[in-house]
C-alpha cells in the first residue's frame, strides 16, 4: 500500500492545503478561498464515493444512476466554468461526443469488461479528460473573442458567415486545450510516472502490463479531448454558446 490510512495522513494533508491557501493568499492569485473549498470538497466526496462504490458496483440500476451523475457534475461544472449565462448546458455536448464513442467501442470489442469496479474508474478518467478540454477549450475561444471583437467584425464586414468569422479568432486559442494532454502523453514514462501506471504495479501487475494500460489511457483521453475541443469549439463559433446576457442574445 502506497500511503496508510490514519492521523499522519490527515494531518499531512491538512498542513499542504493550508499551504496552498496560505501562498495563494501572500502571492494574490486570487483563488485562496477556492482552494480551500475544493480541498475540503474533495475529502468529503472521495469519502463518500469510497464507501458509495462497493454497494453501486453490485447492482446495474445503480451503476448507471452512479454514471449518469458522474456526467451531469461535469456538465454542470465545464458549462459554469464557460459562461453563466443559460447556454452553459451545451457543455453536455462536447463531454458526451468526446466519452461515449470511447466507452462503446471499448464495451463492445470486450476490452472494457461491463463490470462497476472497471467501468467506474475508466468512465470517470475519461470524463475529466473532456470536463478539462471543454472547459480550456471553451473559455479560450470565448475570451479571445472578447478581446479581437474588432478582428470578428472586420471579418463580418469582408463578407464571412458569422459562424466563419467567429473560427477564424478563436480556432487558434481553443487549440490551446490540447497542449496538456499532448505534453503528458509526449514526456509519459521520462518526466511522470502518471497514475494508471503506478496504481497498476501498486496491484501488482507487470511493468508491461502497467505500461500497456497507461498507454491506453493516454491515447484514449488524446481522442476525446480532441472530440471535446472540435466540439465546443463549434458551438462558439455558431454561437451556441456565448456570454451574452439572456435578453440581448434574444435581440440579435
Amino acid at each position: 500500500m502506497l500511503l496508510p490510512v490514519n492521523i499522519t495522513l490527515g494531518i499531512v494533508l491538512a498542513v499542504l492545503l493550508a499551504a496552498a491557501v496560505a501562498v495563494a493568499a501572500v502571492a494574490r492569485l486570487g483563488h485562496a478561498r477556492a482552494i480551500a473549498v475544493a480541498g475540503l470538497r474533495a475529502a468529503a466526496q472521495l469519502a463518500a464515493v469510497s464507501y458509495l462504490i462497493g454497494w453501486v458496483v453490485g447492482a446495474l440500476p445503480w451503476l448507471v444512476c452512479f454514471l449518469v451523475l458522474m456526467f451531469a457534475v461535469a456538465v454542470r461544472t465545464a458549462g459554469r466554468r464557460i459562461t453563466r449565462n443559460h447556454t452553459w448546458w451545451w457543455a453536455a455536448v462536447p463531454i458526451a461526443v468526446g466519452v461515449a464513442p470511447v466507452i462503446g467501442i471499448l464495451l463492445l470489442t470486450g476490452l472494457l469488461p461491463p463490470r462497476g469496479l472497471t467501468l467506474i474508474p475508466v468512465t470517470g478518467i475519461l470524463i475529466g479528460g473532456a470536463l478539462t478540454a471543454t472547459v480550456l477549450g471553451g473559455r479560450r475561444a470565448l475570451d479571445e473573442l472578447e478581446t479581437r471583437r474588432g478582428e470578428f467584425e472586420a471579418g463580418i464586414a469582408l463578407g464571412l458567415l458569422d459562424r466563419d468569422a467567429r473560427m477564424e479568432v478563436a480556432r487558434p486559442a481553443a487549440s490551446d486545450a490540447l497542449l496538456p494532454g499532448l505534453d503528458q502523453t509526449r514526456t509519459v514514462g521520462l518526466v511522470t510516472l502518471p497514475g494508471a501506471f503506478v496504481g497498476m504495479l501498486l496491484g501488482g501487475a507487470s511493468p508491461v502490463q502497467a505500461g500497456a494500460v497507461q498507454l491506453f489511457v493516454l491515447v484514449a483521453l488524446l481522442a476525446v479531448q480532441v472530440a471535446a475541443c472540435a466540439v465546443v469549439l463549434e458551438l462558439v463559433a455558431c454561437g451556441r454558446m456565448h456570454r451574452v446576457p439572456s435578453t440581448a442574445a434574444e435581440g440579435e
